[in-house]
C-alpha cells in the first residue's frame, strides 16, 4: 500500500502569523495556489490560510490588506503523517470536505498531499477516490 510519503510535496510555501493577508494574497498570485500552511519557529504548523479565508475572514469582514494572518487563518486543522497511507488520507480528506492535507511528523511541517497528487497517480481504493470525487463536485 503507497504511502503518502511517495506522492506529497515536499517543497511548501508557508507564511507566519505576523504576515499579513495582502502579502497572502501575492504568494498565492505568485505560486499560483489558494492554500498555505501557517507556521511558527520555521516549521512548526499552526493552521493553514486559503483563498476563501482571505475572502470570507479578509474582504468580506471589511479588513485591510495589514491584517495578520492570524486573524483570518483556520486553526485546528487534520493533518497526514508521511507513514499514513494514501487510502487513508484520502479517507480523511473526504470526511472532511479538504483538498489539501498538511503532512507533519508531530507539529512539524514536512509537505502537502493533495486530491491532485492522488489523483495524477490514481492509486487510491475505489471508496477513497469515490469520497473524493464528491469534495470536487461539490458547489459552494
Amino acid at each position: 500500500m503507497r504511502k503518502v510519503s511517495e506522492i506529497m510535496t515536499n517543497d511548501v510555501v508557508t507564511v507566519t502569523p505576523q504576515d499579513n493577508v495582502y502579502e497572502v494574497a501575492v504568494k498565492m498570485k505568485e505560486n499560483d495556489t489558494g492554500f498555505i500552511p501557517v507556521v511558527e519557529g520555521g516549521d512548526k504548523l499552526i493552521g493553514v490560510i486559503t483563498d476563501r479565508d482571505l475572502v470570507i475572514r479578509g474582504i468580506a469582514e471589511k479588513r485591510p490588506g495589514s491584517t495578520a494572518v492570524d486573524e483570518v487563518m483556520t486553526k485546528g486543522i487534520k493533518t497526514a503523517s508521511r507513514d499514513m497511507s494514501v487510502d487513508e488520507a484520502a479517507e480523511l480528506m473526504a470526511q472532511q470536505q479538504i483538498r489539501r492535507l498538511p503532512v507533519c511528523e508531530g507539529d512539524r511541517l514536512i509537505g502537502i498531499v493533495s486530491i491532485g497528487d492522488m489523483a495524477v497517480r490514481n492509486i487510491f481504493s475505489d471508496n477513497a477516490g469515490e469520497a473524493l470525487s464528491e469534495i470536487s463536485e461539490q458547489v459552494h
